[in-house]
């Protein structure tokens, strides 16, 4: 090589060095967009109540709203906010120990959550060639909720009122459960166009969680003379609700009504509606 063009080398080489990073930020810029979404949906749990059966109970309606950031066509950022309402009966269970219990609970739990979502394929909104994908996603969420129960129609919380001995003298107690928690969602989804703005989302998740509480259901039954002393008679109508007790003992205290150290799951399942927000997708695609 000669002298000038030696010379010439590293100027053609940084030439076109800038050349490929302009190319791949302008591909980058290209792929990015943000979505809105609204979502409808239900939900089951994982508890007490229902220990196994995936997709069963006493389906409520939930609701939610989401921004979703797609840094690429594979990979985007979603920030959600989303009600769950779970209602659960011992009397539906075919266990019979279960139904023999007679418990009961609803919850409508309100969550936040921010989640990574990894695309099987290429996608984005208003692309006639990436139209369809499954995703994949897994993130953190912060929750709050509220386990009740109903007596002649009326729901009560069950959270202050103790019912397995919290805050109370009985030896079952300990402190008052959380009502608020951190949980990991983690599923999967799929993804259609609809047209060059809006998409519709299909999805099933669960939360874990660190409660054994969704259900105020977790460990062992109080002394129903304590809980009618030091919690009030609504605490104890809503510990014990058993059809047969065991060994025809007056106070169950020490009985088991809950399985203990095992963390109630929450899962959600869910058709949502997207739309394009931030500018209009162009009508040249280009791979």
């Amino acid at each position: 090589m000669s002298a000038p063009l030696r010379s010439l080398f590293p100027l053609v080489l940084a030439l076109g060095m800038v050349h490929v990073g302009f190319n791949a930020h302008a591909q980058t810029k290209f792929e990015r967009s943000k979505t809105l979404g609204f979502t409808l949906g239900t939900g089951y749990y994982l508890g007490e109540m229902n220990p196994y059966g995936h997709f069963k109970g006493r389906f409520q309606p939930g609701f939610g709203g989401f921004m979703r950031f797609n840094m690429t066509r594979r990979f985007g950022v979603r920030a959600a906010v989303h009600r769950t309402n779970l209602l659960y009966y011992d009397a539906d269970s075919n266990d019979p120990w279960i139904a023999n219990r007679n418990l009961h609970f609803r919850n409508a739990i309100t969550e936040g959550s921010v989640v990574a979502e990894f695309n099987y394929s290429r996608y984005q909104i208003g692309n006639t060639k990436d139209r369809f994908t499954g995703y994949l996603f897994a993130g953190l969420s912060l929750y709050s909720h509220m386990p009740e129960a109903e007596i002649d129609g009326i729901w009560y919380e069950l959270q202050p009122l103790g019912t397995e001995g919290q805050g109370t003298t009985s030896a079952s107690g300990g402190s008052r459960y959380a009502t608020t928690g951190f949980a990991i969602p983690f599923g999967f989804g799929f993804k259609w166009n609809l047209g060059r703005f809006s998409a519709l989302n299909l999805e099933w998740g669960m939360r874990r969680t660190w409660t054994d509480h969704l259900d105020d259901v977790a460990g062992y039954y109080a002394s129903l003379a304590v809980l009618e002393e030091e919690a009030g008679p609504l605490s104890e109508l809503l510990s014990e609700a058993r059809i047969e007790r065991e060994g025809n003992l007056e106070d169950p205290i020490g009985q088991m009504r809950g399985y203990g150290g095992l963390d109630d799951r929450f899962a959600v399942m869910s058709v949502s509606f997207t739309f394009r927000i931030d500018k209009s997708p162009t009508t040249c695609w280009e791979r």
